[in-house]
């Protein structure tokens, strides 16, 4: 399903539900196993996946940690991460191509969801990126697709043992209090809330990253415009997130009962409802017959990137905030940023789900 309109009304249907426990048989009778590269979308039991009072029980559960007041408090911790990334990028520069994506948008991100929920150990931190390739890779062999969620689970518990014994200030520690402290969250729901938040917490914002800086040095005068003040650099935010979303496509969810769709269209009962964010940003009903141009002077820049109702990103203030700060910190520090590739030798993540580049090779400075 790809049009907004059909979309918004599915996303708020109360016959649609994200839990395939109840009401998935492929997985209820065991025909998708660990193998499946989509098992850990639909497997983990936390509020991605629940459904009704479920999912506002576990919402609930962390919903305070991600209001736009807590998330403007990170501000200052964020500068400091960007900050110091520069730095490394500009003391290594040496006028060979590096990859931004690898060296910028992917740790500034894991760097601050893995600080949010305390998560220091740096051994920790590198599995848990290695077990959330996995599961955004749609192309995963069945024995590695298998072993990642296991392996997740085991570094969490970990995490939960460690914080247990010594909480600190942090997001984990506080779900571990809620959970001992006799709310009705499960030990299973506490790890795969973490698995949730650490995985959806960090790869979204790499690729809004990746996305926004290809769109800008792809379109040297919409970045001219930016630095002359004519647009900011939240249209550029915005304007990413509706042409180039961070996620392409998001399973899985699922028919309650029959829902009639339009006058030719029925999603049968049980059938699974895979939601095409990327095309919704894209639809020329909503945005005219240059739908598919990036645009940052674009009036309307509508978007379902975020999703939509009840599940809408909890965490979407904060990847806005990570993009503001991350960006124009970028090209203030890297004025004549360019392009180590040509656009067409950029490869997509094997990926259905995950929208950027496997690399974004750039040159820092002239060569010259």
């Amino acid at each position: 399903m790809s049009s907004p309109a059909v979309l918004r009304r599915l996303l708020t249907d109360g016959r649609v539900s994200k839990d395939a426990h109840l009401h998935w048989p492929p997985l209820i009778n065991g025909e998708v196993g660990p193998g499946w590269p989509l098992f850990a979308w639909v497997v983990v039991r936390n509020m991605f996946t629940a459904y009704g009072e479920d999912h506002r029980r576990l919402r609930r559960l962390v919903s305070s940690a991600f209001t736009t007041r807590r998330t403007a408090a990170l501000r200052p911790r964020v500068e400091a991460i960007v900050t110091a990334l520069l730095d490394e990028l500009d003391a290594a520069a040496t006028g060979e191509p590096v990859d931004l994506r690898d060296r910028y948008a992917y740790p500034l991100p894991i760097q601050v969801i893995c600080e949010l929920f305390g998560v220091e150990d740096p051994d920790a931190r590198e599995e848990i990126r290695r077990c959330v390739d996995v599961f955004f890779r749609t192309t995963t062999a069945p024995e590695e697709a298998a072993a990642a969620l296991p392996r997740m689970r085991e570094v969490l518990r970990g995490l939960v043992q460690e914080k247990r014994a010594r909480p600190t200030d942090d997001l984990s520690s506080a779900l571990i209090a809620a959970r001992d402290g006799g709310s009705a969250l499960s030990e299973e729901e506490l790890v795969d809330t973490l698995t949730l938040f650490l995985s959806a917490g960090h790869e979204t914002t790499v690729n809004l990253l990746d996305n926004a800086v290809h769109a800008m040095l792809t379109h040297p005068a919409q970045l001219a415009m930016v630095r002359a003040g004519q647009a900011t650099w939240d249209d550029v935010i915005e304007e990413t997130l509706r042409a180039e979303p961070p996620v392409a496509n998001l399973p899985l969810r699922f028919a309650v009962e029959d829902i009639q769709v339009d006058d030719d269209t029925t999603i049968g009962k049980a059938e699974a409802i895979l939601v095409c964010l990327a095309a919704a940003g894209r639809d020329p009903d909503v945005h005219g017959a240059d739908a598919d141009l990036f645009d940052i002077t674009r009036a309307d820049k509508e978007h379902l990137a975020f999703g939509y109702g009840v599940h809408h990103c909890l965490g979407a203030p904060l990847a806005r905030l990570e993009a503001s700060i991350a960006l124009p910190a970028l090209f203030t520090r890297f004025p004549d940023l360019t392009l180590a590739a040509q656009p067409s030798e950029l490869r997509p993540l094997d990926s259905f789900i995950s929208n950027g580049h496997r690399t974004l090779p750039v040159l820092l400075r002239p060569t010259d």
